[in-house]
C-alpha cells in the first residue's frame, strides 16, 4: 500500500470517528501516525521528479532579513517584486510566468531586506507537484512570508496555501509551544504541567508518545497545548514564521468588500500595478520582521547614521551587535557606551548582555 493511500485511510478513519473524551486518545494516536506518514512523503518527494533541487533555488542569503512571496500563479507576485525593488521579474497575463526563484533587495529605513519571488505553487505542492517542494523549502528559510492572494478569490486560495505550507512543517503566525520532552532510560512517562490542559488528557499524551516509541520520558507543559502542538514538538522540524496576507488587485472589488478585508488581522490590501497602499505594505513588513537599527560611534567622532547595523529585536544585545560586526571583537571587549532609549541616561556604560533598542547609538570600548 502506498504512503498516499495510508494517509487517505487514516484521514477517512479520523473523519468517521466521533470527537469526544472517549475517543481523544485514539484520535491523538491517529494524528501522530498521520504526521509520521506525511514526513515520510516529504522525504520521498525530495528525490522525485517534482521535488528535487533545481536551477535558481540556491539563492544565498543576503541583507538584513529575508522575505518570501508565496502564492498561486498569476496573483501579482512578480509585479510586487518589481515595484518594491529594482529587480525586474517577468510579468505576463498567463500562469507560471516565473519558473525559478528571483531575488531582489528592498532598501527601507536603512535596512537591506532580501525579497524572493517564488514560483506559483499548486495544490499538492507539499508532495512535490509543480516543483512545489523546492518552493516551500525556500519559504522555510524566510524570516517573513507574504502570502499573495487575488482579491476576487481570497478565502479559498488562503485555505489551500495554508494547507500546503502547514503540510511541510511551516506554522504561520504561531509561537513555538512551550513543551519540553526529556528522554530517560527507565521510569515510564512522567507528565508535569504548570497550566491547566484543556485540550489534552494524560491518556492522549501517553498514546501520542507511545506512537513515537517514547515509553520513558519526562514531559513538561508550560502552555495549554493541543495534540497537534505536542506532535509538532516531538517531530522537531517545524518552523514558526510571521506571515502577512497581501490581498492584491483590490481595484477589482467594491469598497464594502475592501472594508471587510481591511479589518482582518495580518491582512494588507494593495493594488500592485496601480501602486495602491504599497507604503503600508512596506511598513507592515518592517513591523513583522521586528528589526532594530543600531548606529556606531567611533571614539571622538560623530555617530554614523548612514549605515545602521540591523538586528532582530529578539537578538539585539551588545554581544549580538559585536558579533554582527566581527566575531573577534568580543575577545577584546571591555564595555560599551550607549546613547538612546535602552539606557536611563546618555551615555551609559553597559556590559555585553545589555539589550539595545531601535536607533540606539553605541561606542565599543576595548581592553
Amino acid at each position: 500500500m502506498s504512503v498516499l493511500q495510508k494517509i487517505k485511510d487514516i484521514e477517512d478513519e479520523m473523519a468517521r470517528t466521533q470527537k469526544n473524551k472517549a475517543t481523544m486518545a485514539h484520535l491523538g494516536s491517529l494524528k501522530a501516525k498521520l504526521a509520521k506518514l506525511k514526513r515520510e512523503l516529504i522525504v520521498q518527494a525530495s528525490g522525485g521528479k517534482g521535488g528535487g533541487e533545481g536551477d535558481g533555488f540556491d539563492v544565498s542569503k543576503s541583507g538584513d532579513a529575508r522575505v518570501g512571496l508565496v502564492g498561486f500563479p498569476s496573483v501579482g507576485k512578480s509585479t510586487i517584486l518589481s515595484k518594491l525593488t529594482d529587480t525586474k521579474s517577468e510579468v505576463a497575463a498567463y500562469e507560471f510566468t516565473t519558473l525559478t526563484c528571483i531575488p531582489g533587495v528592498i532598501q527601507y529605513k536603512g535596512a537591506k531586506i532580501q525579497l524572493l519571488d517564488l514560483p506559483g505553487i499548486i495544490e499538492g505542492a507539499k508532495e512535490g507537484k509543480g516543483r512545489g517542494r523546492q518552493v516551500i523549502s525556500t519559504a522555510r528559510t524566510c524570516g517573513l512570508l507574504l502570502i499573495v492572494l487575488d482579491s476576487t478569490k481570497t478565502l479559498v486560495s488562503k485555505r489551500l496555501i495554508e494547507k500546503e505550507l502547514e503540510g511541510f512543517g511551516i506554522r504561520l503566525n504561531k509561537e513555538a509551544p512551550n513543551i519540553s520532552i526529556r528522554k530517560k532510560d527507565k521510569g515510564g512517562i512522567g507528565i508535569t504541567t504548570t497550566v491547566e490542559l484543556t485540550h489534552l488528557d494524560n491518556e492522549t499524551i501517553e498514546s501520542v508518545l507511545r506512537e513515537y516509541k517514547l515509553s520513558n520520558a519526562d514531559v513538561i507543559f508550560r502552555c495549554d497545548a493541543t495534540v497537534d502542538e505536542l506532535i509538532d514538538v516531538i517531530e522537531g522540524n517545524r518552523v514558526y514564521i510571521p506571515t502577512l496576507y497581501v490581498v492584491n488587485k483590490i481595484d477589482s472589488i467594491s469598497m464594502e468588500e475592501l472594508d471587510i478585508i481591511d479589518r482582518l488581522p495580518h491582512y494588507v490590501p494593495i493594488s500592485a500595478h496601480l501602486d495602491w497602499n504599497l507604503d503600508e505594505l512596506l511598513e507592515k513588513i518592517w513591523e513583522y520582521l521586528d528589526l532594530v537599527r543600531i548606529y556606531t560611534k567611533p571614539k571622538g567622532q560623530m555617530p554614523d547614521y548612514s549605515e545602521p547595523v540591523v538586528l532582530n529585536s529578539k537578538h539585539c544585545t551588545v554581544e549580538h551587535f559585536c558579533n554582527r560586526l566581527h566575531k573577534d571583537i568580543m575577545k577584546q571587549f571591555k564595555s560599551a557606551l550607549v546613547w538612546g532609549s535602552s539606557v536611563k541616561f546618555s551615555p551609559q556604560k553597559v556590559g555585553k548582555d545589555h539589550f539595545l533598542c531601535d536607533e540606539d547609538v553605541i561606542q565599543i570600548i576595548k581592553k
